[in-house]
């Protein structure tokens, strides 16, 4: 037996591997299995030049074996095996990793198609988190039975080898359990383990069948049997795999319940190499605005990683579900980390692209099973997506073609002849059914399609022949205040600004009737005071009296409301009150205003300024005078003068 001891200053970097490396103690088991994956991988690859060595043993293996009395626990394989030399030189120095030395050695071809998992060179020494002492038994395949080693350290800054006879090549390693991880001697938690870290792993791997206490009385032996799947269902090719396997991964993998809106797998290789399996569910899933929200479950050529990784797809698309497995993704030493490099990023930019172009697809189908697939995604996930085109510069202009909205053109009944409209309308529609002489893109916002419906500035634009769409989700506020064009069209608000609306005839009749109002304006302007900016007459407006106007860069009240929630100042905002002027009401109180009924009137336009508010969905500052004013006109109505000076009130 000869003593060694660890290269550089090992005692502390062990001691950090076992304590502070590996956030979960049960990775170990992940490591030790995709080492001895890798020394398969190495023969198999070895054996393409030297055939010899796999003669009398070429079903390749890894095989995990625990003694519950003795608290060990045995990780053998029949790959490429070790000799003494290399086992000083590749488990006697941290981070030298004979994985990566081999890849390394591997032509440029054989190196890409080289499932190694390896490239740090440290995951071995993640067993002495749960072992007291660890001992390797190695025989290298190109060496006769009497050129064995055994390596044995307990993790102290020395260990020890010596030669050894082994019939067999391969490796195994037995790990002496310390008393607080006596559980991983449990088959149960083994198998559990394995099927959550290595389940597609390329190899069988192997565990005693469980055998009942009765059939040990009966001599009954626990024979090994395949615990892993083996190749994972994104390997296959797409047309050897089931619609109903596709979904029966989809539920099992992706932790759901329904049956997937559509899905997405392909392979990318080249510069950058992996598989995805992609879903989109058809409803939204439980945990969709749960901010420790899971991701995209992340392979390393086909071993487990983590089953959260969150940045490989942005927010905006946190509904997706699925994996990815790549062939060469870098990760920190312990693989539960991802470095922030540029690979993570491209990998990313690839998700993205695919399936935005995927989702674009299935909005202009003509096929009715992928119309109605994208009909359920835009229900559930529309608003979601549509966080992308404040976020995601670079590819709003997809997402702009995804966003879906019901719009003046949408709710309109059917002409004849005419097909089922569909029930929300995209901006490339929009911009295609434009009549002559619109060059804007009109939008109402409200927090209800019936307030939307409702608003009396769709009037002018109604008359006009132009479409105005219907933003009634919160997000679409954040949107529209970051998004200011389509496809070179502006995005206008119908409640502010508006003076593209009226020609220039009509600008001038405007003006003419403002002259026959103007004590009356001023009188409105001077009772309202500060609740308005200004009181003019409207050319956008047929059939309500009123409406309150925006500035053209001024946010709307339903940001104005948004804001408010979150705790944020809010800008005084300044709106103009618009009267009708054809309207019976205003004339008639244009009228009140000549016959010198101040008082009344002024009771009238705070009424006339309280429900414009309400007709745009905005809330009333003080609904209790309001109220009161409207029981005072209500009594005027029925009671006559009697109840009006009963009530005492104007």
């Amino acid at each position: 037996m000869t003593q060694h001891t660890f290269q550089t200053e090992v005692t502390q970097l062990l001691h950090l591997m076992i304590h502070s490396l590996y956030s979960e103690r049960e990775i170990f088991l992940r490591e030790l299995i995709s080492n001895a994956s890798d020394a398969c991988d190495k023969l198999r690859f070895t054996a393409l030049t030297k055939p010899e060595l796999l003669r009398g043993d070429d079903q390749l293996h890894v095989d995990v074996r625990a003694d519950q009395e003795a608290r060990t626990l045995t990780i053998t394989d029949n790959g490429i095996g070790l000799s003494e030399g290399e086992a000083v030189e590749h488990l006697g120095t941290i981070a030298k990793s004979g994985t990566k030395a081999f890849l390394q050695g591997l032509g440029g071809e054989q190196a890409k198609d080289a499932n190694l998992i390896g490239q740090f060179g440290v995951g071995f020494y993640s067993a002495f988190m749960v072992a007291d002492r660890v001992v390797v038994e190695s025989r290298s395949a190109s060496l006769g039975s009497d050129a064995g080693v055994r390596w044995e350290s307990t993790g102290d800054g020395n260990f020890s080898t010596e030669a050894i006879s082994r019939a067999a090549r391969g490796t195994s390693v037995v790990l002496h359990l310390k008393e607080d991880a006596k559980d991983f001697a449990e088959n149960w938690k083994l198998r559990e383990l394995i099927k959550k870290y290595s389940d597609y792993v390329a190899y069988p791997i192997t565990l005693p069948k469980f055998v009942t206490d009765e059939d040990k009385k009966k001599g009954i032996t626990a024979e090994p049997e395949q615990v892993n799947a083996g190749q994972p269902l994104w390997t296959r090719a797409k047309d050897q795999i089931t619609d109903e396997q596709y979904e029966a991964f989809y539920k099992s993998a992706c932790k759901q319940y329904d049956a997937p809106a559509t899905r997405l797998h392909f392979t990318v290789e080249g510069t950058l190499s992996f598989t995805a399996l992609l879903f989109i569910p058809k409803e939204k899933p439980f945990d969709l605005f749960d901010r420790d929200r899971r991701g995209l479950g992340l392979y390393v050529r086909r071993v487990f990683v983590m089953d959260d990784c969150k940045d490989l797809l942005p927010d905006y698309l946190r509904f997706v579900r699925g994996i990815v497995d790549s062939d060469d993704l870098p990760l920190n030493v312990s693989r539960e980390i991802l470095q922030q490099q540029d690979t993570v990023a491209k990998l990313r930019k690839h998700l993205v692209k695919r399936l935005l172009d995927h989702l674009l697809k299935l909005a202009s189908s003509n096929d009715e099973a992928e119309k109605q697939a994208w009909a359920s995604i835009d229900e559930s996930f529309g608003a979601i997506l549509r966080e992308g085109l404040v976020v995601d510069q670079e590819n709003r202009d997809r997402i702009q073609r995804l966003a879906r909205h019901q719009s003046t053109w949408t709710i309109r009944p059917a002409a004849e002849g005419e097909s089922a409209k569909p029930a929300k309308t995209g901006l490339e529609d929009y911009v295609r059914r434009m009549p002559a002489g619109q060059q804007a893109i009109y939008y109402v916002t409200a927090p209800s399609l019936d307030a939307a419906k409702a608003s009396p500035h769709l009037e002018g634009f109604v008359r006009k022949g132009f479409e105005v769409l219907f933003l009634i989700d919160p997000v679409d506020e954040w949107v529209v205040s970051h998004v200011h064009e389509f496809d070179k069209h502006k995005l206008i608000s119908v409640a502010k600004g508006g003076d593209d609306l009226a020609s220039e005839d009509e600008k001038q009749a405007i003006g003419e009737k403002s002259k026959s109002y103007g004590d009356f304006l001023g009188f409105c302007k001077q009772s309202l005071g500060e609740e308005v900016d200004e009181v003019r007459l409207s050319h956008r407006l047929t059939d309500s009296p009123c409406c309150l106007v925006g500035e053209e860069h001024g946010i709307s009240p339903q940001m104005e409301e948004l804001m408010k929630r979150m705790g944020q100042p809010v800008p005084k905002q300044k709106r103009a009150l618009e009267l009708n002027p054809d309207h019976p009401l205003i004339q008639r109180l244009q009228a009140l205003h000549a016959q010198g009924d101040q008082a009344q009137l002024g009771g009238y336009l705070q009424i006339l300024r309280d429900q414009a508010l309400l007709a745009e969905g905005s809330k009333i500052a003080d609904p209790a005078s309001f109220a009161r004013r409207v029981q005072d006109l209500l009594a005027n109505v029925v009671g006559g003068d009697g109840a009006k000076a009963q009530s005492g009130r104007a």
